[in-house]
């Protein structure tokens, strides 16, 4: 067994352990990361975002080739496959892995490829695919091992139509029917995927509203348009059962009702990637859903150990764990690179896309704070003409007598780029925070940015 010693030793190569390991290689640290693939990129890369982002991307290029009348002239409406359409997905995924290769070669980080638990508090044992048993002894840790679909015992996932998000990329046809259980952002967006494919799409809701922590006009527009893309949206339902059988799946619900399709995927939850890792060797306990408790510096009840990313919860996006995991080795490094992540903006890659930032209308009823409405519609922005794409607003939410931006919600076209801007203005501290901001800066024109004037111009004229 051969034994190697470190400073800081990461355990996954996500966002989250990517960002740890970089932040401590900068600051001269000697760093070794650990991945249970033989590929570094960890779940987001492989099996989660990337691959469906990328499966969203392609999809859209088809629906517009086959919805607009220019295309015409080339040819009919084609139909793609579900297996066609991934090979785009597979492209990005190749590339994205030499990317981030490069950045650990360039950075001097050490790569080791096998599962890695604890033996002590300062002690990982890497058991690697060949069988051989590396030892790292490390002064800190990094606990960066992200998270899979949660998986109920009563749910035979070994039938071979029943799927849940990281096994759906193995999915070897295109279904006609698809039950998608669980209408959160991963059923959502999946819905949107597979009914541009033209898939009939049953999507169970366990709530009465999707995605009920948006803005409500927000949540509104995306289950209508879900709805008219062909998507059956059950709410308030819970499984009985989950009956597969040699044609497909068949879904038992509480109420009563029976619905059959030819392949089920679940999408309920996710539990965080503990389970092997000998958290009982160090006295670090976990929750329900397999996550680990960390304080606002990342640091778990071990003083030496800390965590970030998925297997720490919320808020469980991609964008997050980088900063998370940053953020967390800035606390090992103590060079001023360290902030508790909790400011980050919504991106749901739904077809049209939805994104947001700050406090709801809703939400600031309740806090009975004055505030008024600006909206911009994309139907009549330019650059959305030109693009096609007329579906979507940008909605802002500014305080009435301060006129402070205390929210940013849009849906549609470029949405998750689009909120990027209120972002940054909802950042100025003081005064430098106003939605003034937009009426006094000259925009490009025609982009979709412009909806920022347009908007505050529309909020500021509610004004008396």
């Amino acid at each position: 067994m051969a034994v190697y010693s470190y400073d800081v030793v990461v355990l996954g190569s996500g966002p989250a352990g990517e960002g740890a390991a970089m932040n401590a290689a900068k600051a001269g640290r000697k760093v070794a990361v650990v991945d249970s693939r033989r590929e570094v990129g960890g779940n987001c890369t492989h099996l989660g975002t990337i691959p469906s982002k990328a499966l969203r991307h392609s999809v859209r290029q088809i629906m517009q080739f086959n919805t607009n009348p220019m295309f015409r002239q080339i040819g009919e409406p084609r139909w793609f496959s579900f297996p066609d359409v991934l090979k785009s997905a597979e492209r990005v995924i190749s590339k994205q892995v030499a990317s981030r290769t490069g950045y650990y070669a360039r950075n001097r980080i050490d790569l080791f490829f096998g599962t890695g638990s604890f033996a002590d508090e300062q002690t990982i044992e890497v058991v690697c695919a060949n069988g051989v048993v590396e030892k790292l002894v490390a002064k800190q840790i990094v606990i960066a091992t992200g998270s899979r679909p949660y998986r109920p015992a009563d749910v035979n996932f070994h039938h071979p139509r029943v799927y849940d998000s990281d096994t759906i990329l193995t999915l070897s046809h295109t279904p006609r029917r698809l039950i998608i259980y669980g209408a959160g952002v991963i059923g959502c967006e999946y819905a949107s995927i597979f009914s541009g494919l033209g898939v009939l799409v049953d999507l169970i809701d366990n709530r009465d509203q999707l995605l009920s922590f948006l803005d409500s006009e927000i949540s509104d527009a995306l289950s209508y348009h879900l709805r008219n893309s062909n998507v059956l949206i059950r709410h308030n339902e819970e499984y009985e059962s989950i009956e597969g059988v040699d044609n497909g799946v068949v879904l038992h619900l509480k109420s009563g009702k029976k619905i059959k399709a030819d392949a089920l995927l679940w999408c309920n939850g996710r539990t965080g990637n503990t389970d092997q890792l000998g958290l009982e060797n160090i006295g670090i306990k976990v929750n329900s859903r397999g996550q680990i408790e960390v304080d606002q510096n990342y640091r778990t009840e071990v003083s030496n150990i800390f965590a970030a990313g998925d297997v720490i919860g919320w808020p469980s996006l991609a964008s997050a764990a980088y900063d998370q995991g940053r953020s967390a080795a800035g606390n090992i490094v103590e060079n001023d690179s360290w902030r508790f992540v909790d400011d980050v903006p919504t991106g749901i890659y739904t077809i049209p896309e939805i994104s947001s930032i700050g406090k709801n209308e809703r939400e600031l009823t309740q806090a009975k704070i004055p505030y008024e409405v600006g909206k911009a519609f994309f139907k009549s922005m330019a650059r959305a003409q030109i693009s096609n794409e007329p579906v979507g607003m940008l909605k802002i939410l500014f305080h009435r007598e301060t006129l402070e931006v205390l929210g940013v919600h849009c849906f549609g076209y470029q949405a998750s780029e689009i909120v990027h801007i209120g972002q940054a203005i909802m950042n100025q501290k003081g005064e430098a925070n106003s939605i003034r901001y937009f009426v006094n800066t000259t925009f490009n024109y025609p982009t979709m940015a412009e909806a920022y004037r347009v908007a505050a111009f529309d909020g500021l004229n509610r004004l008396f």
